[in-house]
């Protein structure tokens, strides 16, 4: 007998469905400076004029291992938004506008219904973030993933004027560090939400009291996309330095918009607390500089503005006053 290839596992009718299935998320996402249609071998963008030295800016991430947490309960459409927020609100910490965003999808038996829900989070994310979803990859790769998995990551382009590039160097003592509220956990520290709450449909279907839904449906809250009100910011204020609070949590990205000889003070309780890290820290018993070094603890964006905006800030994007900058060895002090 014939071994052809669906045979070996790759449907490529299923390819075809999902695409099908797929185009009519991504063309809500597209602008005037899109050139084509989806399909292309490359995704062709126009860049906006009306920068005397534009610069592009750019930004890669994944999803991580709360993709453990969709499997679980069977919810694929806003993990897509995650992987969309990971990337721009990377890149509009250095000022940038995203301007379009590709997607990477691999799975080893591609389910048509479930990859459309997937670009419809992306899809969503692409609209809050004010970008163009101008192409993707969606790699059907036999025996490489368990059934029913899934990895997915994707890629952000954004500009900014060269003189208007936010990178930090102009943060001194005693400005104020404002905080923009998260959604939750957002998209990272779930290798040890996982190991303290579980992953499998059991655990956290459990309903919580403290939560108010069930676990799995506090976990899946997609990521907090802050495009919009940092460009709000950058607008109408005169913003130094701004830090999106993922991997590493405060301990480890704040730091990265600090001089050397410069450190952020940080009042742990100058902002409404969010009840998953409460229940995250009292079951796994890490520390109060674990869980700074590890979740976003309810903040999910600082920006570091001179204390006579403070104010005025905190009301353009509804933030907090969470801390300011003293002389130090480039670290995060908690208090």
């Amino acid at each position: 007998m014939a071994i052809d290839y669906k045979t070996a596992g790759v449907d490529v009718e299923a390819g075809y469905e999902a695409v099908k299935l797929m185009k009519k998320h991504v063309a809500k996402t597209l602008d005037n400076n899109v050139i084509g249609d989806i399909g292309s071998f490359g995704g062709l963008y126009q860049l906006p004029t009306g920068m005397k030295e534009p610069v592009l800016v750019s930004g890669t991430d994944g999803v991580g291992t709360k993709l453990k947490i969709a499997f679980a309960m069977d919810k694929h459409d806003t993990i897509g938004i995650d992987c969309v927020a990971m990337c721009a609100n990377d890149i509009v910490c250095q000022g940038a506008r995203p301007l379009f965003f590709l997607d990477y999808l691999a799975t080893g038996k591609l389910d048509p219904k479930v990859a459309a829900l997937i670009v419809k989070g992306i899809s969503d994310g692409c609209i809050q973030s004010g970008c163009a979803l101008i192409g993707g990859e969606t790699a059907e790769m036999p025996g490489f993933y368990q059934p029913g998995e899934y990895d997915l990551a994707g890629f952000c382009v954004g500009m900014v004027d060269k003189a208007n590039i936010i990178s930090g160097a102009e943060i001194k003592e005693g400005d104020v560090l404002v905080g923009l509220s998260s959604s939750g956990v957002h998209s990272n520290g779930f290798s040890l939400v996982r190991k303290v709450l579980g992953d499998d449909a059991e655990s956290i279907s459990v309903y919580s009291n403290e939560l108010g839904m069930t676990i799995g449906e506090e976990l899946l809250k997609p990521t907090k996309i802050y495009v919009k009100d940092a460009l709000k910011a950058i607008n109408g204020a005169s913003i130094k330095g701004i830090s999106h609070i993922t991997g590493g949590g405060f301990v480890e990205n704040i730091p990265r918009i600090l001089n050397d000889n410069l450190s952020a003070v940080i009042d742990t309780d100058s902002y409404p607390k969010l009840p998953i890290f409460d229940m995250l820290v009292k079951q796994s018993g890490i520390s109060k500089q674990s869980a700074f070094n590890t979740f976003n603890m309810g903040i999910g964006m600082v920006m570091c503005v001179d204390k006579n905006e403070a104010d005025k800030v905190c009301n353009l994007v509804d933030g907090y006053i969470i801390g300011e900058i003293v002389k130090g060895e480039k670290d995060v002090k908690l208090k």
